[in-house]
């Protein structure tokens, strides 16, 4: 557990959100139905009754294809006393990373069978100006406060990715505070546990007895390591592997994934090696930007998607020019195309990761001591960082 001058990630964590409820006429909980989510809705009910902020607005952006659980879970949340929900069973666009060809799923589609119940309390009609998964977020709180200082708290930790940790670490978004996104000149979006790992994440549920996603217990029993588990919508990029197991959790939602989503059904079958790079270059290529080349020509249908793959591919590859940096590069596009990842997260992800930065500042001669370790510069090269470290 990280300490901030004798105060815990909690007891900061704490003080972000009384802070929040100080500045903004309206607070309101985005969740998921994940750990992180749990986390932020308990702490923010916690100051909302000290505060006398009830009841504590809650948003779901249900996104049709979730864990029974998840839906379980959620409604007791949304049904609680202390809690105004909104709670969206309304149709949108999502990201189908399930299928190479098939881009998208739509979520709520009047007539056809949902994967579950639209609850009565639930908001059914899209009044919101777009059906995009990710743009609803803006639109819904200009929509329902519209000129009023509002703010989502939303469960981001910098510990998941080095996108987040560069998004929640740098820059002043609302005034010095960096853990923010700006929608609007009213309306915000923080992350007060920002801070937090997973280990303190699941330590705060378990000392405070907190009624958590059962599906993540399901998970464990499966073997699926602590920091691994995913509970989003079952066929986006980061939690897809949900396909493999859904089976055995949750056979009754399976039967319906499996007929709904295209491509569902092939992943659970071919397992891991659809969507992750092989360890060893397949015997038929000579090198493995031989591999990736192929897939990009045969895998990628989009031309919009290709032409900005190939873009990003080519420049990266310009300021990487050893071997062993390049065939990293390589297997995160192979990766990219293999989970349909074309809002290119992964290779944000691969490009701000440290190894990779301190690799760019050592070619471009601003050298640090910490290079030394760096596994992806060449041994020969490292004589000029040791000259300089004896000059300075």
């Amino acid at each position: 557990m990280k300490i901030y001058n004798k105060k815990n990630v909690l007891e900061k964590s704490l003080e972000r959100i009384r802070y929040l409820f100080d500045e903004f006429e309206d607070v309101i909980v985005s969740m998921s139905g994940g750990k992180d989510s749990t986390v932020c809705f308990n702490l923010c009910l916690m100051v909302a009754k000290e505060k006398n902020r009830l009841p504590l607005k809650v948003m779901w952006l249900d996104q049709e294809a979730e864990w029974q659980g998840t839906v379980n879970y959620m409604e007791k949340i949304m049904t609680m006393k202390e809690v105004f929900p909104f709670w969206f069973q309304i149709p949108m666009v999502i990201t189908n990373n399930a299928n190479l060809k098939e881009k998208y799923c739509y979520c709520w589609e009047e007539g056809k069978e949902h994967l579950h119940e639209k609850n009565l309390i639930s908001i059914k009609e899209n009044n919101y100006g777009t059906n995009r998964f990710h743009d609803l977020f803006k639109n819904i709180i200009e929509f329902h406060f519209k000129n009023k200082k509002a703010c989502y708290v939303v469960g981001m930790r910098c510990e998941e990715s080095p996108k987040r940790s560069l998004t929640l670490t740098s820059g002043r978004k609302y005034k010095d505070i960096s853990w923010c996104k700006k929608i609007n000149d009213i309306h915000y979006s923080f992350s007060p546990i920002y801070d937090w790992s997973y280990v303190d994440v699941w330590k705060f549920i378990n000392d405070n007895c907190l009624d958590y996603n059962k599906v993540y217990d399901a998970m464990y029993s499966l073997g699926i390591s602590i920091n691994n588990m995913r509970i989003s919508s079952i066929h986006h990029e980061t939690s897809i592997q949900s396909l493999l197991i859904m089976q055995e959790i949750e056979p009754k939602l399976w039967e319906k994934v499996s007929v709904k989503i295209n491509g569902a059904n092939s992943i659970k079958h071919l397992k891991s090696n659809s969507f992750i790079c092989p360890k060893d270059l397949p015997y038929m290529f000579d090198s493995w930007d031989e591999y990736c080349e192929y897939l990009i020509d045969n895998l990628v249908f989009e031309k919009e998607n290709k032409i900005k793959l190939i873009k990003i591919k080519n420049k990266y590859k310009e300021k990487l020019i050893d071997d062993l940096i390049r065939i990293e590069l390589n297997k995160t596009v192979i990766n990219t195309i293999l989970s349909n990842d074309y809002d290119f997260t992964k290779l944000v992800n691969f490009w701000i990761r440290p190894e990779v930065n301190d690799y760019r500042r050592f070619k471009e001669k601003k050298y640090h001591i910490n290079q030394i370790k760096n596994k992806y510069i060449p041994d020969e090269e490292k004589g000029e960082l040791l000259e300089w470290l004896r000059n300075s």
